[in-house]
């Protein structure tokens, strides 16, 4: 479906909190890429460097933001087209914010052990706004490539995604901010075992995340929204998503540190016969074009710039943005898809790119 001219509801400037951050620069910069009309206002504590992020743009301008305030410091004026929350939304400020205004609000920060002010202000208000939950990892990327690659299957048994991040590429002070609430948080991992879902710990949570050139990292099973949104779409009784973090293969070698991902997926395709598919997702430029990709998809459905209106109520990013267009931007950034020469069981083995329906 091709991209729509912008409505009535985007003439607004699109608000970004933290737009002066990785993830909000960088998502402002693809959808000036995608949108050149658009309208964009980044919001930061720091006015200057919002506002050098903004020039640098063209077309967007800048304000401070305060979030421990309901209004969160912001003139009043025209109106924002939605709010997205590129950092965390600690006291739900900028949430009620967006619902009081009856503006769409994403956000993603918030993790699977935090998402329960946001789910319950949402049942509160359900028609108040549409709400896009994107505290996926990555902003729900991985969720929407492993289910592209879901598409061959009739029935799907277990699915398993494995993601490499080196560990200079986390991310901003934001970024780290959050991994560090999220470990402090829970240690535990969440799988979908048998169709239950359980926590792991300890040896069970543990993993073996493989590189491109055969490397193993050590890694371990996390709780993200991944999880559930995997096998709510797929209905795989077995899913499970771990995550490595150290000195990645590339980095070692004086190279820039890439970004990876595995994703194995066993089952049954069309003709009844078992099928097992693994793939290598990779990009060279690490973990924050792969993000800024997955909050720029959100916010493009969010302004009714792709697919049908988004009615209020709580959303995540599968339920909304097509499996495939999130491929297709997925290799115009740079990224490509490597299959796995042995369907997906080996760390290594992995040999030349493949087109991934």
């Amino acid at each position: 479906m091709p991209e729509r001219q912008l409505t009535s509801l985007s003439e607004k400037p699109l608000l970004i909190l933290g737009g002066s951050g990785q993830a909000g620069s960088d998502t402002a910069a693809l959808l000036r890429r995608w949108y050149p009309e658009l309208p964009l206002t980044l919001a930061g504590r720091d006015l200057g460097r919002a506002r050098r992020v903004a020039d640098a743009l063209g077309g967007a301008t800048a304000v401070t933001v305060d979030l421990r305030r309901a209004d969160l410091g912001l003139p009043s004026g025209p109106g924002w087209s939605a709010v997205v929350a590129a950092l965390w939304d600690q006291q739900q400020n900028a949430l009620h914010y967006a619902q009081q205004h009856g503006v769409p609000y994403l956000s993603i920060s918030s993790g699977l052990v935090e998402i329960a002010p946001e789910v319950v202000a949402t049942a509160h208000r359900p028609t108040a706004a549409p709400v896009l939950m994107a505290s996926h990892f990555c902003a729900g990327i991985l969720t929407l490539a492993t289910l592209g690659l879901a598409r061959e299957f009739d029935r799907i048994d277990t699915l398993r995604v494995r993601a490499a991040l080196d560990e200079s590429d986390v991310g901003g002070p934001a970024g780290v901010a959050d991994l560090a609430r999220w470990t402090t948080a829970g240690t535990a991992g969440l799988v979908r075992r048998d169709s239950v879902f359980t926590w792991v710990n300890g040896p069970d949570a543990e993993a073996d995340v493989p590189t491109g050139d055969g490397t193993v990292l050590p890694g371990v099973s996390v709780a993200v929204l991944d999880v559930p949104s995997l096998a709510r779409a797929t209905g795989a009784p077995n899913v499970r998503f771990d995550m490595a973090v150290g000195r990645s293969p590339a980095r070692r070698h004086g190279e820039p540190a890439p970004f990876e991902a595995r994703i194995d997926i066993e089952g049954v395709g069309p003709t009844g016969a078992p099928l097992r598919v693994g793939r290598r997702l990779v990009h060279p430029r690490g973990q924050r074009p792969v993000t800024a990709l997955g909050i720029a998809l959100g916010v493009e459905r969010l302004l009714g710039l792709r697919g049908e209106p988004v009615p209020p109520g709580l959303h995540t990013p599968e339920s909304l943005i097509d499996p495939a267009h999130a491929t297709r931007r997925l290799r115009e950034t740079g990224a490509t898809f490597l299959e796995a020469a042995d369907g997906g069981n080996s760390p290594s083995g992995d040999r030349a790119a493949c087109t991934v329906r």
